[in-house]
């Protein structure tokens, strides 16, 4: 179905080598899924501007943190960490367990291009925004948002 060959993850547990602690078990469970603060601050801006969406739709491949169905628009809010931002410098700088993280990263880099190309086969519109960028420039990205829907608006509308 994919071009590419599915990266496989080892499993994080003790059988593979990885010794889990209480506390690393701890910090772990402390991250977020979804409502992280970047896709929160992200979410109330486009309110703000009036903007109306979903959060997370189970309907649609990789469930986008926000989706607009009547505008075919899906935006995820990705954690740099997690989706390998500056990978290839990044990656050097791993120094535990890195039999699992780099595996671990590079797959999912690998689901997010799947699931691009799922959307994009929908016909939708993908936004990928890093944390950092919500963060620092959150009115470019509501910015560039707002534009595509400006440019999206049926004629009857405008």
């Amino acid at each position: 179905m994919y071009s590419e060959e599915k990266i496989k993850v080892p499993r994080f547990n003790e059988e593979s080598g990885f010794y889990t602690t209480k506390k690393r078990s701890k910090v772990m469970s402390k991250i977020r899924g979804k409502n992280t603060k970047p896709e929160l601050l992200f979410r109330k801006a486009l309110w703000k501007k009036g903007v109306r969406y979903r959060i997370d739709s189970k309907k649609l491949p990789g469930r986008p943190d926000v989706s607009i169905k009547k505008y075919k628009l899906a935006i995820f809010i990705d954690g740099e960490f997690w989706h390998g931002y500056n990978w290839d410098e990044r990656k050097d700088k791993l120094k535990t367990n890195r039999g699992f993280w780099i595996p671990k990263i590079e797959r999912n880099m690998q689901r997010d291009r799947e699931v691009n190309d799922q959307l994009t086969e929908l016909g939708f519109t993908i936004f990928r925004f890093w944390d950092h960028e919500v963060k620092n420039n959150l009115k470019t990205c509501i910015n560039d948002v707002m534009v595509y829907l400006d440019m999206a608006k049926p004629i009857e509308q405008i």
